[in-house]
């Protein structure tokens, strides 16, 4: 449940095993000095209600949610409401001792093996954004929802910790992949495919200063056209999308130089 939280791990799973701990208490509380007192349903909703209404609100709290969490998360178990309830203290410490055991190793792994640092885990999640979009300049079978769909996600995983200059890199590396999705799809239209395949080529090859001198080839070809044509209105959105990869690759041309393409 909390493997995902990364750096955040440890802290929670630490906070959770302490709440584990004062919920098995509580629970021991609740179960023999309180329910023994009652022999209606009533009675039995009141004596559980003492324990998990202030709780509930409690978890509600933004404040050491991780410990309110697990005085509530095995109270039920501990307890294990019946109908006809039975009181086995032996069952139930046992019970108890294994929950806060196994709560304990788990926070004690995240310690033993920690989570990658943020600052590794922003480079990698870079690198394959960026061996993800010199493959898209090669290959044109991409979809737009196949590339922004895995763009997006990469995004959601990128640390707290990464800086504004890396959140722009992985932005901008999915708005050029999609516009030359979208740039592929004119181009068959317009028949200028060779020159783009030979700019994204360069691309592929992490060499932006190639790319841009080759897109801006094909920028003035498509300028060439009059404003006659009836192709005119599609090559003014082509020569949009041109500009915004030239200036996606200048911006950032030294993330996009950076490496050899794998």
């Amino acid at each position: 449940m909390l493997a995902p939280r990364a750096d955040q791990a440890y802290a929670l799973a630490f906070g959770f095993s302490v709440g584990v701990v004062f919920g098995s208490v509580g629970a021991a509380i609740i179960a023999f000095a309180v329910l023994p007192n009652f022999v209606t349903f009533a009675g039995f909703a009141i004596g559980i209600g003492l324990y998990l209404i202030p709780l509930g609100a409690l978890v509600a709290q933004p404040w050491q949610v991780a410990v309110w969490t697990g005085m509530t998360y095995n109270f039920v178990p501990l307890l294990a409401p019946a109908n006809q309830m039975t009181y086995d203290t032996v069952q139930f410490y046992n019970s108890a001792l294994a929950i806060i055991a196994g709560s304990t190793t788990g926070a004690l792994s995240f310690r033993l093996l920690p989570p990658l640092s943020p600052a590794f885990r922003t480079r990698r999640l870079l690198a394959l954004t960026l061996r993800a979009l010199r493959q898209l300049a090669t290959n044109p079978r991409w979809l737009r929802a196949d590339w922004e769909g895995r763009m997006h996600s990469r995004i959601a995983a990128l640390p707290d910790a990464a800086d504004p200059l890396q959140r722009a890199q992985i932005v901008t590396a999915l708005s050029v992949g999609s516009e030359i999705i979208n740039l592929r799809r004119i181009a068959a239209q317009l028949g200028f495919g060779p020159e783009l395949d030979a700019a994204l080529a360069a691309l592929a090859q992490g060499d932006s200063a190639a790319a841009n001198a080759r897109l801006a080839a094909l920028d003035r070809r498509l300028g060439s056209l009059p404003d006659s044509d009836p192709q005119a209105r599609l090559a003014l959105r082509a020569r949009a999308l041109i500009l915004g990869i030239g200036d996606a690759l200048e911006q950032h041309r030294a993330y996009f130089d950076a490496g050899a393409p794998a």
